[in-house]
């Protein structure tokens, strides 16, 4: 799940008195699986967007969210949509560091950047919002070619943050692309059955991304490097929306819930439902809610090693 499953983000969650667990931007209308696994973990506030005005003194000591929705692995994808790219958000991390050095110290700070956990969520947008929808992208690389790049990408990442002190690490993986309301709108061919080739770029995706976190594992004996897998769990849910109390995979809740994403949605776009907990999607890229709290608890048992 990206800044909510088309965005990228990476947010520092500073560990004070016990261990906490990080999440990325999510749409105001949106309650993101990991910030509910942050109330499991008995904590009762979420780190400020790290350009907010709530992001200065004491408040920074709390972590900082660095996401921006739409953006991606690929800094291209980021400029397609005025989005704020990884690599620009890796300069803001090392702002956010420096004032951090200023209030608590330097080995305070050191101590606590360690201590840390960074959630990087990224990948839908690169293939949803940029790849599929642009012949030029398709004509130079194959899926399989893409999903190269955007993995070196996520490997520079990575060791860049470990390099500025981060030791524990999360990353999403990709959802189940081809389910996504807006996906098979678009690519479905005019049916509503999930989108089985997008869907097989998924998961050869994650299954290079397993082995790029392993090699970096290798690497660094020091890295706590996490993989959470969102596609498993929120394909069972989408094959089986009734089993965990929900009436509608297909369409969201938002707008006619085949298109509508971000700005388009909210509370009074025309034909939004009346109550979203029914359904397994808020809008076309997002899940509602109800089904984020449904995802987290599958999360919260895969990221355990982050916070022991």
């Amino acid at each position: 799940m990206e800044e909510r499953f088309v965005a990228a983000s990476i947010t520092g969650l500073l560990k004070t008195t016990k261990a906490t667990f990080a999440f990325y931007e999510c749409h105001p209308q949106i309650q993101s699986s990991l910030h509910f696994l942050i109330e499991i973990l008995g904590f009762t506030s979420h780190p400020p967007a790290y350009l907010s005005k709530e992001a200065t003194g004491n408040n920074l000591l709390n972590g900082a969210n660095f996401a921006s929705a739409a953006s991606g692995y690929f800094d291209a994808t980021a400029s397609l949509y005025q989005a704020v790219s990884l690599t620009r958000q890796l300069r803001y991390f090392e702002e956010y560091q420096a004032k951090v050095e200023s209030i608590a110290g330097k080995a305070t700070a050191t101590a606590l950047f360690a201590d840390s956990i960074y959630v990087l969520s990224a990948g839908s947008s690169d293939f949803l919002q940029n790849y599929y929808i642009n012949p030029l992208l398709r004509a130079i690389y194959s899926p399989e070619q893409f999903s190269g790049l955007l993995l070196r990408s996520f490997t520079t990442f990575v060791q860049e943050l470990h390099d500025m002190g981060a030791r524990r690490i999360g990353v999403t993986s990709l959802p189940p692309i081809g389910c996504l309301p807006a996906a098979i709108t678009l690519f479905g061919g005019g049916g509503d059955a999930c989108v089985a080739r997008l869907n097989d770029d998924a998961v050869a995706f994650n299954e290079k991304l397993d082995a790029a976190a392993r090699a970096l594992r290798r690497k660094h004996a020091d890295l706590k490097l996490v993989v959470f897998d969102v596609y498993g769990p929120l394909l069972k849910l989408i094959r089986n929306p009734a089993d965990g109390g929900f009436f509608e995979a297909r369409r969201a809740c938002c707008g006619t819930g085949t298109i509508e994403t971000s700005l388009l949605c909210n509370a009074a776009s025309p034909g939004t439902c009346g109550n979203a907990t029914g359904y397994v999607f808020w809008d076309s890229f997002h899940p509602s809610e109800a089904a984020n709290g449904v995802l987290a608890d599958a999360l919260i048992i895969q990221g355990i090693d982050l916070i022991l």
